[in-house]
């Protein structure tokens, strides 16, 4: 969160917010464009999707506002500001939950600037209330400064508001901790010299150090995703070439069963059929090497059925039948044990994939990194 005079030094371009109550009530994003241009509502939901969340607060849609500037000045290229509601306490009634709202805030930002007025609301119960509340889960985001410091009245004035305001922080159960970093800043005016100590370049080096390790956790998860695409392809083909393999065997089972339990009962009706011709009444029928086949294959069907007694054949029957009814109820359950598998353009194009993330992406990582390297021992050497 950022105060509005604060980020116009920052950017050194006048940023005004638009409308009087998106002023003292709304959120507005302050970012770098390539023109200068305004956003209210849902157009700065359109340009922040990752913020959409925040539509469960019932309201603050239209409370939203976004400044886009043209400013190169410092880092502002690669930050994005926002500008909380003004807290105040008492009676004042906001249309939305702010409290909530701020908190949601926070917690999807780097880092997270509570500015203390001095001259104003320094010790607001809203504003504590909500330091607290954030200090739960981003205690290491909060960054506390003593704004507006060069009004402040001289050094014992400044360092008594700062006293007041590190014990009323530390009364709070979930801000109890000692050795709170409190610097004073103000917006240096050359026409009104002050000899308050002002760290505002501290504030813009905290800034750089978020950027610079928001860079580099961006490029290592760059990596850690090509390295996890990679991993996620390879594994999937090789998925796909084991339900290949069970296909395979699937359907080689289906196809054995299917074919056995429609043999079994062909051959014992053939067997019957075939003894009913003498041999050479069959060579002379259907030639002596298909008649030989038959034979054979029947043979061992008619030894079967003459071995087993007259009164226990119809349960044969009936027990042949239940098993070739087993074989083909087999056949079809193995025909369904099939799993569906890639297909050949799909093996292609993940393989494309893989190979584009390995090739460019790598590359292009690799290249970004270098030249963030560059960038900085080029500052350092300036």
């Amino acid at each position: 969160m950022a105060d509005i005079v604060a980020l116009t030094w920052y950017v050194e371009e006048h940023i005004q917010k638009t409308g009087v109550a998106i002023e003292t009530q709304g959120f507005t994003f302050i970012t770098s464009g390539r023109k200068r241009e305004s956003l209210t509502g849902n157009a700065t939901l359109h340009l922040y999707p990752h913020f959409r969340p925040l539509l469960e607060f019932k309201g603050v849609t239209d409370y939203l506002s976004a400044e886009i500037s043209t400013s190169k000045q410092k880092k502002f290229s690669l930050v994005t500001f926002v500008d909380t509601p003004g807290l105040v306490d008492g009676d004042m009634i906001y249309p939305f939950e702010v409290n909530n709202a701020i908190t949601s805030f926070g917690q999807q930002a780097d880092l997270i600037f509570v500015f203390f007025d001095p001259m104003g609301q320094a010790l607001c119960k809203r504003t504590l209330n909500i330091v607290e509340k954030l200090s739960e889960t981003c205690g290491d985001k909060l960054r506390f400064y003593l704004s507006k410091a060069d009004v402040a009245g001289k050094e014992t004035d400044r360092q008594r508001v700062m006293m007041q305001i590190v014990q009323e922080l530390c009364r709070r159960p979930g801000l109890n901790q000692c050795g709170f970093a409190m610097p004073t800043i103000y917006i240096p005016n050359p026409q009104k010299p002050s000899r308050c100590v002002n760290q505002i370049d501290e504030v813009c080096e905290t800034i750089e150090k978020s950027i610079n390790q928001a860079v580099q956790k961006t490029l290592d998860q760059l990596e850690k995703d090509c390295d996890q695409i990679c991993i996620t392809v390879t594994n999937k083909l090789a998925q796909d070439g084991e339900s290949v393999r069970y296909n395979h065997s699937s359907r080689f089972h289906s196809f054995m069963c299917g074919l056995t339990g429609v043999l079994l009962p062909v051959l014992f009706i053939l067997s019957f059929v075939v003894n009913t011709f003498t041999r050479e009444e069959l060579d002379a029928l259907v030639g002596e090497g298909l008649a030989t086949a038959l034979f054979l294959s029947t043979g061992i069907m008619v030894l079967l059925w003459d071995w087993i007694p007259e009164d226990g054949q119809i349960l044969f029957v009936i027990l042949l039948g239940a098993f070739s009814y087993f074989l083909l109820f087999l056949a079809k359950y193995f025909g369904r044990q099939g799993s569906k598998t890639l297909t050949k353009k799909e093996k292609k194009t993940m393989t494309q994939y893989s190979e584009f993330v390995q090739e460019v992406v790598r590359a292009k990582k690799q290249k970004l990194y270098e030249e963030y390297l560059q960038e900085c021992a080029a500052e350092y050497e300036f």
